[in-house]
């Protein structure tokens, strides 16, 4: 099986030696994404909510880089600085992934890099790869 390293600049570069995402047997595993803009390398500002959504452009991007979507993602790991942020995050998540969501964890840690307050982390399957519809 071969392994395919992605890189996009529409999502933040990686800040230690890991790549964005690796595609791999028609899945893409995306490192975790925490809530930088690529255009301007800035945590934005409104909190968790503005927080949650920029992590989840970032990880469309990934995505979309590799050939997926939101859509072909089946796993997602979130990491919080406070669980108090979970019902706040979570309706962000929603309007993110509609329809049939992903299987998720959903962890409190003691801190994200750069002080965000959450970090995702996803697999995708990249039907398109396998050959299946």
């Amino acid at each position: 099986m071969s392994k395919d390293a992605i890189l996009t600049s529409a999502a933040p570069s990686p800040i230690g030696p890991y790549s964005q995402a690796i595609r791999a047997g028609g899945f893409l595993f995306a490192s975790g994404q925490i809530p930088i803009a690529p255009d301007t390398g800035a945590i934005p500002l409104g909190g968790i909510v503005a927080q949650t959504r920029q992590v989840l452009l970032n990880l469309e991007a990934v995505l979309r880089a590799a050939g997926g979507s939101l859509a072909s993602v089946v796993k997602t790991t979130v990491f919080l600085k406070d669980l108090a942020d979970f019902p706040a995050m979570n309706e962000v998540y929603a309007t993110f992934f509609r329809g049939e969501p992903p299987a998720r964890s959903t962890v409190q840690v003691a801190r994200l890099p750069k002080d965000a307050l959450i970090e995702i982390e996803a697999i995708a399957w990249l039907v398109s790869a396998c050959g299946d519809e």
